[in-house]
């Protein structure tokens, strides 16, 4: 199969990061799993910029098979396959993951208290609903990439602490548009923050129905938020696609 779809998605979902300024020179990475028991995944080869990845450039990879899928023609990045391969093969529900560096989600990553206070919606979203990795002990091989995976729990967000942000989801639109929410949440806050004036924090009963809310909400949002974001790029860059 060439998983022609999938392939696509992915793609755009590049080029929308790109846009979003959440890459890191050639760095970073997303991936998508293509396969029932969601161990076979589509990553971006190592050193190709976000702006430039095409639906061809994306590897296929098998997650109890590293001989394979580092020796293949441009392989992935050591550390993609570390942190990737260990979700794939621990978090079969975790079908589409993406890992990037972009800036808020990175500050906020680098608190000591990584505690998201419920100050607008887009904070309150993410209410008791992220995973927190605080064991950093380097750049992501293969034992980081293990105890990174396991640290997701129920969410779709895991902030990895000192390190940057992963959206886990069972898409690529839904992780897309996790990850694009819990931006915006991290750059509210720390510019609140920043001003130095006491937050009009909401009490815990708002914030938790208004995450329920955002989980509830009818039609698939996620979904026609990404659909629009790619019929943009259909009209500026349809390249993505070949």
């Amino acid at each position: 199969m060439d998983y022609e779809n999938e392939r696509c998605e992915l793609a755009a979902a590049f080029r929308l990061a790109f846009r979003e300024n959440w890459h890191e020179g050639v760095a970073n990475h997303i991936s998508l799993a293509v396969s029932d028991d969601g161990k076979k995944f589509l990553i971006n080869p190592a050193g190709i910029h976000f702006s430039r990845v095409k639906a061809s450039d994306l590897l296929l990879c098998d997650a109890d098979n590293p001989d394979a899928s580092l020796n293949q023609k441009r392989a992935p990045d050591p550390t993609a396959w570390g942190i990737h391969s260990a979700f794939h093969r621990n978090e079969p529900r975790a079908r589409a993951c993406l890992h990037v560096h972009a800036m808020n989600a990175t500050v906020f990553s680098c608190l000591k208290d990584a505690f998201l206070p419920p100050i607008d919606q887009n904070t309150a979203r993410f209410f008791n609903r992220y995973g927190y990795d605080d064991g950093y002990e380097g750049m992501g091989f293969d034992s980081e990439g293990e105890r990174i995976s396991k640290t997701l729990g129920p969410h779709r967000i895991l902030v990895m602490g000192n390190h940057g942000v992963m959206a886990a989801a069972e898409s690529v639109a839904r992780a897309f548009d996790e990850l694009y929410y819990f931006e915006r949440a991290c750059e509210t806050y720390i510019k609140a923050a920043a001003t130095g004036l006491p937050l009009k924090v909401l009490g815990d009963n708002v914030a938790e129905s208004t995450a329920q809310e955002w989980e509830n909400y009818p039609g698939e949002p996620w979904q026609k938020h990404f659909d629009a974001l790619m019929a943009i790029l259909d009209e500026e860059e349809p390249g993505f696609r070949t």
